[in-house]
Parts: structure tokens; sequence; C-alpha cells
């Protein structure tokens, strides 16, 4: 029977080898004196959201078609902040841009973290920002990053590990292989991309998989799309956790083909919802002494930002947290894919979030 992945994060540490346990994780993030600088903004409950660090593009290099891969240096710092599989920075562009990005190197590289992304075109519903980093984040550019942030973490209460990553979407589940291999776990991967050409790191993953098949490719060129239905059946026994990044339709699909008993995450870079849609309500300013009308499509932040044109906000998807505003009275529709549920209870992302009523009173 394999090693649980507890037991052999404890025997990893013990043998100076790899995985933090997420106590220790919280430990060395509250109490390191690695820390010095000041939180990037104080969020409604009143904790640091996140932390904000300049660091140095030491690395640019193509790993793929389409495909460039960073490694960002602190400089100065003794050592970054430690992050777990699944884990994701926030990247500042220099147009102001702010990108979400999974790290994809080693947890126990202190020295600095390496992100992947593909370019996306207009015609894909690129908005510019993977653009800028091909482009603009060249050997010697300094990038503000905040973060590490996990919503999307390797949880240790399973039998055994499906991955199914699409495309890009390999970035976050490359370090969960990674962990579950060390730690001796029973894994299965399905990795699809357009190409073998356009998919990154498809080399260490099939040595990892080894002679016992445990990683399979479909590149779509040659073997059209996958048949995720006859993966699950095969590799997903009862009580396997089922990890998934890529794109909504491969999501949907693996969705669909859970098997009875299976736990399903999910990791997503756009909004789960949308954030036009459904019914018009008004929206109380209370400290400006406004009410703006918020359309059926259309959102709380452009409605508001017809009033407050300085009311700040950047990804408009729910993820970077800007435009996290105090709920004081109304029922909050959230669609975001940030906030706590403590922070749900008060405050809403008003780039995506909605009413569920006729009426929300902000305190803006």
């Amino acid at each position: 029977m394999p090693l649980p992945l507890r037991a052999a994060r404890t025997a990893l540490l013990v043998t100076g080898a790899a995985l933090l346990t997420r106590r220790a994780l919280r430990r060395r993030i509250d109490a390191s004196p690695l820390w010095p600088l000041p939180a990037l903004e104080e969020p409604i409950s009143g904790q640091p959201r996140s932390r904000a660090l300049t660091l140095r593009v030491a690395r640019h290099e193509r790993v793929a078609e389409g495909v460039v891969q960073l490694r960002l240096e602190g400089g100065h710092l003794a050592a970054l902040p430690a992050w777990e599989p699944g884990a994701h920075l926030d990247l500042v562009l220099p147009s102001g841009r702010v990108r979400q990005y999974s790290l994809c190197g080693d947890p126990e590289d202190t020295s600095s973290y390496t992100v992947a992304t593909r370019l996306i075109g207009p015609d894909e519903g690129g908005r510019g920002g993977s653009r800028e980093v091909h482009e603009a984040l060249r050997e010697g550019a300094e990038v503000e990053v905040r973060g590490p942030r996990n919503r999307f973490p390797l949880l240790d209460d399973t039998a055994s590990y499906v991955f199914v990553a699409g495309g890009i979407g390999i970035t976050p589940i490359l370090a969960m292989v990674r962990a579950a291999d060390a730690a001796g776990a029973d894994w299965r991967l399905l990795y699809c991309g357009r190409s073998r050409a356009s998919m990154p790191f498809l080399e260490e993953l099939e040595k990892l998989g080894g002679a016992e098949g445990r990683v399979s490719v479909v590149a779509e060129d040659v073997s059209g799309r996958p048949d995720v239905g006859a993966f699950l059946r095969e590799g997903a026994q009862g009580g396997a956790g089922v990890y998934v990044c890529g794109p909504e339709g491969l999501m949907d699909a693996v969705a669909g083909a859970l098997p009875e008993g299976c736990s399903l995450h999910l990791e997503r870079f756009a909004p789960a919802a949308s954030a036009g849609g459904g019914s018009a309500f008004e929206v109380e300013l209370r400290r400006s002494g406004r009410t703006v009308s918020v359309g059926a499509d259309t959102t709380v932040l452009a409605a508001v930002r017809a009033e407050l044109p300085d009311v700040p906000y950047s990804c408009e998807q729910g993820f970077c947290g800007t435009c996290q505003h105090r709920v004081l009275e109304g029922e909050i529709d959230h669609r975001d894919e940030l906030l706590t549920d403590g922070e749900r209870g008060d405050s809403m992302l008003i780039c995506v979030s909605r009413a569920r009523g006729t009426r929300l009173v902000l305190d803006l």
C-alpha cells in the first residue's frame, strides 16, 4: 500500500528532501523574518491579503511552441515566501495589468519562482497580458508579484491521485505530479494538447510516468480529442482525488464522467460565472451619498465607476482582489474565485459579483 502523502511529506522533511506540510507552511509565512515588506493593502477582514515583492527575471526561455517560462529571483531577499503545489502568483505587468500564473518550479527552491504562460491571441479571447509577458518580461526586467496564494491545494486525504491537464493547464499539475511521485503515492495523468510541440514539460512528465504507463499523452493533431470517460474509468478508482486544469470543455467533460466516490478539484483562471446576466438592481454608495443602477448585462464595477471613476480595479475576472469592497446591506451573489468564506460574509468583488435581491449598500 502506498505511503500516505502526509506521512511521506513528514519523512521527506526529516530527510531534508522536499515537501512542507500545510501547518509548517503557515508557520513559515506567519513567523518568518524574511517578510519585512508591508501588505499591499488591507482587505475587509483586516488581514493582509497579499504582500508585494519586486523580482527580477533571471531567465526567459521558450519551453514549447507558444509557451515561455520565467524564472523570477528575489535578489536581495535571503529566501522567497514558501508555497505548495497548486499555488499561483499575481504578476503586475508593466502596463498595470494583473495576471495570475501557477507556480511550476520546485517548492524547495526558495531563491526563485518559476511560472510559464502560453501566448493567447485576441481571436482566443486574449487581452494582451500573455503577449506582455512574452515580449516585455525579458531577462533583467523587474516585475512586481503578489502571493503566493493557493486555491487549488493538493490534499493528502485520498487513496490515489488522478490528474488531467489541458495545454498550459499543466503548470499547476506539474508540481502536484512531482509531489505525488516523490511521496510514493498512486497517481495517473492525462495530458492533452493541440500538438506535442505545444505541450511544455512533456519529456519530464513522460519520464516520471515511466514504464508503468502512468502518463497518457493525447496530441489532438494526431489522436483527436481525448476519451476522458475511458481514462477515468480505467484510472480513477473509488476514493481517488481528481485534479483538473485546462479549458472549460475539458473540465466539464471530467465533471460529467467523474466515477462515483471520487472527489473533483478544479483550477480556473476565468470567471466561473458571467459577471452580467440576471436581474437589474440598485447599489447605494453610502459614503458618497449616491445610488447607481446596475443593468442585467453590466457589472457593479462599471456602474460604480461611472459615478466614482477613481475606484481601482485590475483583472475584472474576480481573481486579484483589487475591487474588493465592504457590503453594508443586501444579499450577495458571489461569483469570484478569491474570497474566503469569512470575507464573503461582508464583502464582494464588484467586478464579477452581483446582488441576489434588488439592492446592495456598499461602503463607498
